[in-house]
């Protein structure tokens, strides 16, 4: 290359730098037609090859795999689960109270069970952010 070429800007990348190492593995990827079609289209928005697009997808921190989403939507239906059960326990302290008899002891400790689920429940949404 000449000194002219190497001292101008490159406006659009269109492929990765190469490695020094060289390329190391080769990956095959089989996808539908209507994949290909998205994956072409996106890669054309950012102005990146396929193969570029499906690497810093992968490998990206802020990208949700699969397995979490699901990890996720587990511990949402946990959570359903435990509200229902937590809120039984409510209604029966709430009939035993409104009974006359004195507020229960056990009502301490449900409604600070209700607060730690409450908390996981938080904890989960900010996970999925």
């Amino acid at each position: 290359m000449t000194e002219q070429n190497e001292s101008r800007p490159r406006l659009s990348k269109r492929r990765r730098e190469n490695s020094p190492a060289g390329t190391k593995k080769r990956r095959e990827v089989w996808v539908t037609a209507g994949e290909e079609a998205a994956l072409v289209a996106r890669a054309a928005r950012e102005k990146v090859t396929v193969p570029n697009l499906l690497i810093t997808a992968a490998l990206s921190e802020t990208a949700e795999t699969p397995t979490e989403r699901k990890a996720a939507m587990a511990e949402l239906m946990a959570l359903h689960t435990l509200l229902a059960r937590v809120s039984n326990n409510v209604n029966q302290i709430a009939r035993h109270a409104n009974a006359g008899d004195e507020f229960p002891q056990d009502a301490k400790a449900a409604l600070a069970y209700v607060r730690e689920v409450a908390r996981r429940i938080d904890r989960t949404i900010e996970g999925l952010m």
